[in-house]
């Protein structure tokens, strides 16, 4: 990647970040085209590949930025807390900030870990496992003992995993993403379940 790319003005790097975002997406590694993503930038195809190189560059270049950017938003938005949903409603905060600037970025995330292309998952094999790793050590935080006996932690926050992602995925096929309505939304979510849950 050619550094220059952030000698740009922040809305042309966010415009151009977002389009890829938006692209890879929605129609994953093989069938996202450069095409498409120049004309949602609305910058012209050499301009792209002039600080990418390539479209696995770029793609290269949004995971990592990707990562970098939740990371941060999430070690600065979540806190000691041990209640599960708690620390649950921030993490969607954190996350709600970061698609204020970027609404496709977990989105995009979401789909990498399903990606099948061998030269895009070799692209981005070092930091795969680097999101795990960030929920692995938040939930490491969270106090058990306050669920009901008959609940298995695991499923339920795979539960709840399924139904946020499949929340988002529904507003932006409806065309009303809203991030601060999503987490809303996603809040009642989580309010109802610790009242199922909890002793």
């Amino acid at each position: 990647m050619n550094e220059k790319f952030f000698d740009l003005k922040k809305e042309k790097q966010d415009r151009m970040i977002n389009a890829a975002l938006k692209v890879f997406a929605l129609n994953g590694y093989k069938h996202a085209s450069t095409d498409d993503i120049v004309s949602e930038a609305g910058i012209s195809k050499g301009l792209l590949f002039h600080y990418f190189g390539s479209k696995l560059g770029l793609y290269t270049f949004l995971y990592d930025y990707s990562v970098r950017f939740m990371k941060l938003e999430l070690t600065r938005g979540v806190n000691d807390a041990t209640d599960y949903f708690e620390l649950r409603k921030q993490i969607e905060f954190s996350k709600m900030q970061v698609l204020k600037n970027y609404p496709y970025m977990q989105h995009f995330l979401d789909c990498t870990k399903s990606e099948n292309v061998k030269e895009a998952l070799l692209a981005i094999e070092d930091q795969r496992g680097a999101m795990t790793e960030v929920y692995t050590e938040i939930m490491g935080k969270v106090d058990k003992s306050l669920f009901a006996a008959n609940v298995d932690f695991n499923k339920l926050d795979a539960m709840l995993e399924y139904t946020i992602k499949g929340l988002m995925i529904e507003r932006f096929n409806e065309a009303s993403f809203n991030p601060e309505m999503l987490y809303e939304e996603i809040v009642g979510y989580l309010t109802m379940m610790k009242k199922i849950a909890y002793k």
